[in-house]
């Protein structure tokens, strides 16, 4: 059955993802709804902007009226709602408008997904869905032990960012419980892979390797995490969308465990067999000093407030119900993003720059 499929946040990082893998991998109707804040690029999405089953809204969640709109005119039998601010980081220095998007935004998203699906036939209230994409960092740190998240872990959020997505995720639960709004809630662990904006890890540490500046590492990089390909992701992400059971969770992970400081060193090494310090000719080598290994780059730096220590996702519901696992390993997937990075300099570079932001704007493509 093809969908009428409506993704919020679709052109962040794993938004964009789950839009490239619907237009290349499915036959539903795409649309896109992001306000293109600073994370927003539209220019991931230039691999699918040209197709006949793409639209594109220019909308902030928090706006009612707008949102109102969108329903009427795409008519989406499908909710993907990824809009969230996201880094940690920022959280801590102003939780504000993490409060805003995260918890006012899905708020304002529910409740017109509500009003919409009331006007709904009843065969058409029973298809409906509203996935909701969330964090494995709503459950806390699990510090040292080998105890996974599971879909009944507890909430115990350490960060602005963490405690604003709980929140979103209890409003989406709610609103299933006290309205009937049929909705399935995902908590993914850490993402990884092409597009994904430069002040994440990853490619931070890509990209500050390359032009010969220190590579940041909070405390001594015994952080744990689980990191998950992007567009592993994505396959699950529709998945559950289409297949998932109304009012259930399902927890997705890439079953690849890493301490940060593993991650990158590993990077530095890739970087090291693929091209030698010096000799990216899209960055100009900042060192001041001679450097032979891009480890030598590693800087560790004063931890951040309420760093958790360990996550780790028990994704075995989503595979024994809905048969998906992780198709790249790490190894695999890190070297599939490092080549990204390497490869798609004109990307990144419009990021640096800001030019990014003077992309595509409209009501819809």
């Amino acid at each position: 059955m093809t969908q009428r499929i409506l993704v919020t946040g679709g052109a962040g990082f794993i938004g964009s993802a789950v839009i490239r893998y619907l237009i290349n991998h499915s036959h539903h109707q795409v649309a896109c709804l992001d306000k293109l804040s600073y994370a927003g690029n539209m220019d991931s999405l230039d691999p699918v902007a040209d197709s006949v089953r793409y639209g594109f809204y220019h909308v902030d969640i928090c706006d009612a009226c707008s949102l109102d709109r969108v329903f009427s005119d795409f008519r989406p039998t499908i909710v993907m709602h990824l809009a969230a601010e996201s880094h940690v980081d920022r959280s801590i220095d102003g939780p504000a408008q993490f409060i805003h998007t995260n918890i006012v935004g899905t708020y304002t998203l529910l409740e017109s997904a509500r009003r919409y699906w009331s006007t709904l036939e009843p065969r058409y209230q029973k298809a409906f869905r509203f996935h909701h994409i969330s964090t494995d960092e709503v459950f806390g740190d699990l510090g040292g032990t080998d105890d996974l998240f599971s879909e009944t872990t507890s909430y115990d959020p350490s960060s602005p960012y963490s405690a604003s997505k709980a929140s979103s995720d209890h409003l989406v639960r709610a609103w299933y419980r006290t309205y009937g709004l049929p909705v399935i809630v995902t908590n993914c662990s850490n993402n990884y892979g092409a597009y994904h904006f430069p002040e994440k890890l990853i490619p931070h540490m890509i990209l500050n390797a390359l032009s010969g500046k220190p590579l940041p590492v909070y405390g001594d990089g015994s952080q744990i995490r689980d990191w998950l390909y992007v567009e592993d992701h994505a396959r699950a992400l529709v998945m559950v969308a289409t297949e998932g059971k109304i009012g259930e969770t399902y927890n997705i992970g890439g079953h690849n465990e890493k301490k940060n400081l593993e991650v990158v060193e590993t990077i530095c090494d890739l970087l090291q067999e693929i091209v030698p310090p010096g000799n990216y000719p899209h960055l100009k080598w900042a060192s001041a000093s001679e450097v032979k290994h891009y480890r030598e780059l590693i800087t560790f730096v004063k931890d951040r407030p309420g760093h958790d220590v360990r996550y780790a996702i028990d994704a075995s519901k989503i595979q024994r119900e809905l048969g998906w696992v992780p198709r790249e390993s790490f190894e695999s997937g890190i070297r599939k993003t490092v080549q990204w990075y390497l490869d798609n300099p004109r990307w990144w570079q419009r990021v640096l720059s800001g030019e990014y932001q003077l992309g595509r704007l409209g009501e819809q493509a």
